[in-house]
């Protein structure tokens, strides 16, 4: 009788752990894997500085900061960049939100997205 009832204790266990590791890896089992396929990371590049662009183009002053960038030195591009952007940090955030699926989808991919250029450029204003 004690054994029948040890048994039921342990079946009963074992069937609400199973359930509970059903509930808690049901999201993670059922994820869509990432498509890192060189046409996906295109894509998402494509996407992500479209968007970048036309915000750009709603915000005259980033873009301003951002288009003089290319004429600058590397150190020069790099203060100049940060200050605008310190000095507006809701504008930061924004294009920082509008730029995160580069590096969402570099590191889902273990890849680089850009160029060497643009990707170090690219990693020091995401760090801020």
């Amino acid at each position: 009788m004690k054994l029948k009832f040890c048994n039921r204790i342990a079946l009963s266990v074992l069937a609400a752990g199973g359930a509970l590791s059903a509930v808690v890896l049901a999201p993670i089992a059922s994820a869509d894997p990432v498509d890192c396929s060189r046409q996906s990371i295109d894509a998402t590049v494509q996407q992500t500085t479209g968007a970048a662009q036309d915000y750009l183009g709603a915000h005259p002053g980033a873009k301003q900061a951002v288009s003089v960038i290319y004429t600058q030195p590397r150190d020069v591009a790099s203060a100049s960049i940060r200050t605008y952007f310190t000095a507006n940090p809701q504008e930061y955030l924004e294009l920082r939100s509008i730029l995160a699926p580069i590096g969402d989808k570099q590191r889902a991919c273990n890849t680089t997205a850009l160029s060497p250029e643009m990707a170090s450029a690219y990693s020091e204003f995401m760090a801020g």
